[in-house]
């Protein structure tokens, strides 16, 4: 009977993607082609000081984009530093210097890492107009990359590549605002809560008392998973009752956080005039999802241990509520792409069902990946491929009409190694340095050995990548995992953007090239395999050696 739910719970996600996936991606396609601007739209642009028919060369698209994330980063920092005399902060003090920084740096970068219990740390106005309001802008900006670089690929002789302040607005007023709103009702009639009664004192069965947060939920829950942000207003994240009552509302989460990605190779499609080529960055990014949820799920129901066996699968750190099945699919789907949200423990898996969740996030989470983040990492991997394909058969590397050239190959090589050398840095430094090492072994791993290698590991794999999902044994809220994982985040969100915006005005500058007999196809099966292959392989030849310190180690023993 589990496994029966289990497959109709599967059916129904895939349904529900595919019957979104047309006419998404075709909606997206026309929010950032149209020439009109909306009456709102009109009006911000006014009080900004915005011409909207102007574009941008891509520095300036980039100066736009971190001048507006530095402004983010003060403006959530300056809100928990002053929270005791901000209304609705329900008694709760100011949050210290460093978890301050954190938080910022991990919301606007779109990870939403959490280093503390939300619900006792954060009063109201902090969870709103900080915390829910990066949600909504730092997925709008991860989607004007994406767009960005896809207008790399469709213009021809041009120094510009789009308006940041247009495509940021577009984003969040058509897009992300709507779906907002509708998701919320949804998960309110489901039985997630939405109010603002703060804490209410309980009697207990056992006839103690007990203070029970509550909060505007709902409204934060759905654009956490619908912009793969992730940050739970809960410690307990999607596992807390009040975030995920059922299994229902767990699907709908489930459909909130792939919605986007999924349906945004149909918008690639549309926007460089082939919709083959979307086909195929659909079924790369499809067959990896596939492939690591069935590999999780059945490490999961294979757990080696006589408790594992007795209970007919690894159930510990998951819930009855939910069981393996939907616990895997969760993982897989908060993992692969960049929001991070849990509703069972990541730590508690098999020691290689928790390498499952650790590598989708080493592959850069392109699978779908982040709402825009998870389609320029794809694309920058493609032209990986086509340029590896080009050699090996003797044809000429182009992708889409330009041709793939040294400067193109310089900046998305850079792309694939700067988050690698993020993550085994933090790592290695966390361990290399005495004064560091000493602190994290003896006040943040609860479990020493392989193990907490593994959970600081995770933690740098998460924050690189803007994942922020966690192994629940480490206590980050520490001087130098606040710091280091702070500035992690920062650095494996804005490189990588650096790089991504280059190759788009690189590539918006070169004229079209007609395709001919040595061009290779990048639409067919072929190209497809050759694409999945390359991703496999980076990774694979990049984090093996220390998975097999953490995660392969244990799982061997």
């Amino acid at each position: 009977m589990d496994v029966f739910f289990a497959i109709l719970q599967v059916a129904t996600l895939v349904l529900i993607l595919a019957l979104l996936y047309r006419p998404l991606g075709d909606y997206m396609a026309r929010i950032y082609t149209s020439r009109k601007d909306l009456r709102v739209e009109r009006g911000f642009y006014r009080v900004i000081g915005v011409d909207s028919s102007v574009e941008q060369t891509w520095k300036s698209y980039l100066r736009g984009v971190l001048a507006f994330s530095v402004v983010g980063v003060l403006l959530v920092y300056l809100l928990q530093r002053i929270q005791t005399v901000l209304p609705y902060s329900l008694g709760l003090p100011a949050v210290p210097e460093g978890l301050s920084f954190n938080t910022a740096a991990s919301f606007v970068t779109n990870t939403n890492w959490q280093s503390y219990s939300p619900d006792v740390t954060m009063g109201y106005t902090v969870q709103m107009a900080g915390l829910a309001v990066q949600n909504f802008v730092s997925a709008a900006v991860g989607i004007t990359i994406a767009v960005a670089l896809i207008r790399g690929f469709t213009k021809r002789e041009s120094s510009t590549i789009g308006n940041f302040w247009v495509d940021l607005t577009r984003g969040i007023v058509r897009l992300l605002l709507p779906l907002a709103v509708g998701g919320a009702l949804v998960l309110i009639v489901s039985g997630v809560i939405q109010n603002f009664n703060g804490f209410t004192e309980i009697t207990t069965l056992s006839g103690g008392l007990q203070n029970v947060p509550g909060g505007p939920v709902a409204s934060q829950e759905v654009i956490k998973n619908l912009g793969t942000n992730g940050g739970g207003f809960f410690n307990a994240n999607a596992s807390h009752p009040f975030e995920n009552p059922n299994a229902w509302t767990s699907l709908v989460q489930n459909v909130l956080m792939l919605m986007i990605p999924f349906a945004l190779p149909r918008t690639f499609g549309r926007m460089v005039g082939n919709h083959k080529q979307g086909y195929a960055i659909l079924a790369v990014m499809a067959s990896i999802y596939i492939a690591s949820f069935t590999a999780l799920t059945l490490l999961e129901l294979n757990g080696a241990g006589t408790a594992p066996e007795l209970a007919g699968g690894a159930m510990e750190g998951k819930e009855q509520r939910f069981g393996i099945f939907a616990s895997t699919l969760f993982t897989s789907t908060s993992t692969l792409t960049s929001t991070g949200a849990v509703n069972s423990m990541h730590d508690s898996n098999t020691a290689l069902g928790g390498m499952m969740p650790m590598l989708n996030m080493m592959l850069g989470e392109v699978a779908p990946g982040g709402v825009g983040s998870g389609l320029y990492g794809m694309l920058v991997l493609a032209i990986i491929a086509v340029f590896v394909g080009g050699l090996l058969v003797g044809r000429t590397p182009e992708y889409l009409g330009k041709k793939i050239g040294p400067k193109e190959i310089k900046l998305a090589s850079l792309y694939i190694l700067v988050v690698p050398t993020i993550v085994l840095m933090g790592t290695a430094l966390s361990f290399a340095i005495p004064a560091v090492r000493a602190d994290v072994e003896s006040t943040s791993i609860w479990n020493p050995g392989i193990h907490g290698l593994s959970e600081v590991l995770y933690a740098f794999t998460s924050a690189a990548n803007n994942n922020g999902s966690a192994f629940a044994g480490l206590t980050a809220n520490t001087p130098w995992l606040n710091t280091a994982l702070g500035v992690a985040m920062l650095l494996g969100r804005f490189i990588p953007i650096v790089l991504v915006l280059a190759l788009a005005g690189s590539l918006a500058s070169q004229d079209k090239v007609p395709a001919t007999a040595g061009t290779l196809p990048t639409h067919r099966p072929q190209f497809v395999g050759l694409l999945i292959g390359v991703t496999l392989i980076i990774t694979a030849l990049t984090y093996f050696p220390v998975l097999a310190l953490g995660p392969l180690a244990e799982g061997l023993q």
